[in-house]
């Protein structure tokens, strides 16, 4: 029997049974469809994720004092004591070893705090954040939506952030407006454009290392963090260990008295690259377990089909038919019910996935728009795998018709 002569008789077997075959596709449909949605929204997520980590600055890493080393060190090893530290501050001396690297392009030496901003008889309680304006606007990753960048010799002015310009008083805040900081007034310069999700710089206000630690109580030489950036981001994992290594020396301490802190904007990107892409790995895991139901269904749906047809396979085999002919017809079947569900999965995964950007669905209340990514390899894949699914689940109940014996299968009712 031709292949052609087996495909069209699995067809007429799926027109002749209309419902249960459709009852059979709807749970390969669901299967399919939830895939689809699930990994193209974790996709989408993790795409948007890096996107705007990668706007913090790659290149860039952050030095602190203090050292958690009940998180750098888990596990039974870790000796009991080990806790959270915090020792000196950071320092001028720290800043000159940092320099002396050379991967180093710049090291901008920061200080911030809390305080009391006022404005048109308004107060809010902001971020204010002291900066070296000699190399700030080369470091920093936020655009700016109006006015400037503070500049070398910049007294009395600040950049704000966006939602500071927009939101927290009644009046918003435009370039050459005044604001009052602990009695002093400072010119807004610069208003920074909005950063997304990981804005941080959208509620902070940003100053000349001299005028915030007048603002903030500082003492002279000390900060609360240095800003590295480095010439290439290739190098950025070998220069932080060359930093280390120098700090280490310059502040006595060794591996376990160390109180400083490096912390790697491309190690955060890597890391929650990797959970994410672990989460959307897990919800496609659950999401195939309404696939395996289906092939359940299929399985039983080709039982039913074979009680059904036992006669007219006994006839079949009665006029020649041999047993690859019988099991290729049932595969067929079990193979169209996966095909078929698997493309109507994919036309609803994919309508689900276009549909959500459009309904200005979002994670987090006010934050931006989530965005979903169809890969064309996932598509494949599902629909690839809902026929083999299909075809699998009926190798049994094909097999078994295949063995049947012509004049027993003639004598059934």
């Amino acid at each position: 029997m031709k292949l052609s002569k087996s495909l069209k008789i699995a067809v007429n077997i799926i027109r002749h049974s209309k419902l249960r075959s459709w009852l059979t596709i709807v749970g390969i449909v669901i299967g399919v469809a939830s895939i689809i949605a699930i990994v193209s929204i974790g996709s989408g997520f993790q795409k948007d994720i890096q996107r705007q980590l990668g706007g913090l600055g790659s290149d860039t890493f952050t030095v602190t004092a203090g050292f958690d080393r009940a998180n750098q060190c888990p596990g039974p090893k870790c000796r009991p004591e080990a806790q959270s530290t915090s020792t000196k501050t950071l320092t001028s001396k720290e800043v000159q070893a940092i320099k002396s690297v050379p991967d180093v392009s710049f090291v901008d030496a920061q200080i911030s705090g809390n305080e009391e901003i006022y404005f048109l008889g308004e107060t809010a309680k902001l971020g204010v954040q002291g900066v070296d304006t000699k190399v700030w606007k080369y470091m920093t990753t936020s655009s700016l939506a109006t006015g400037r960048l503070l500049g070398p010799g910049d007294t009395n002015s600040v950049v704000i952030g966006a939602s500071i310009a927009n939101g927290i008083f009644k009046n918003d805040l435009i370039v050459n407006r005044q604001l009052t900081i602990n009695g002093k007034s400072f010119i807004i310069v610069g208003i920074l454009k909005e950063s997304g999700g990981f804005g941080q710089d959208d509620r902070r206000i940003f100053m000349a290392y001299e005028d915030a630690k007048t603002i903030l109580g500082k003492e002279e030489n000390e900060y609360d963090a240095l800003v590295v950036k480095v010439r290439d981001q290739d190098r950025v994992d070998i220069a932080s260990e060359l930093i280390e290594k120098k700090l280490m020396t310059v502040r006595h301490v060794n591996e376990d008295t160390k109180d400083f802190s490096i912390l790697s904007m491309k190690a955060i990107q890597e890391r929650v690259s990797s959970l994410l892409a672990g989460v959307t790995l897990f919800l496609g895991v659950i999401a195939a377990v309404s696939l395996i139901v289906g092939a359940v269904g299929i399985t039983n749906t080709m039982f039913t089909s074979v009680l059904e047809k036992t006669k007219e396979i006994g006839i079949m085999k009665a006029l020649g038919a041999k047993n690859s002919d019988v099991m290729a017809i049932f595969l067929f079947n079990s193979g169209l019910v996966g095909l078929v569900g698997g493309l109507i999965g994919i036309l609803f995964g994919v309508g689900i996935a276009v549909l959500i950007p459009k309904l200005g669905v979002s994670f987090v209340q006010g934050g931006s728009t989530l965005t979903t990514s169809i890969p064309m390899s996932l598509i494949i894949f599902t629909l690839i795998f809902s026929v083999l699914l299909g075809m699998i689940s009926g190798i049994l109940p094909a097999y078994r018709a295949s063995k049947l014996e012509p004049v027993v299968a003639l004598r059934s009712e």
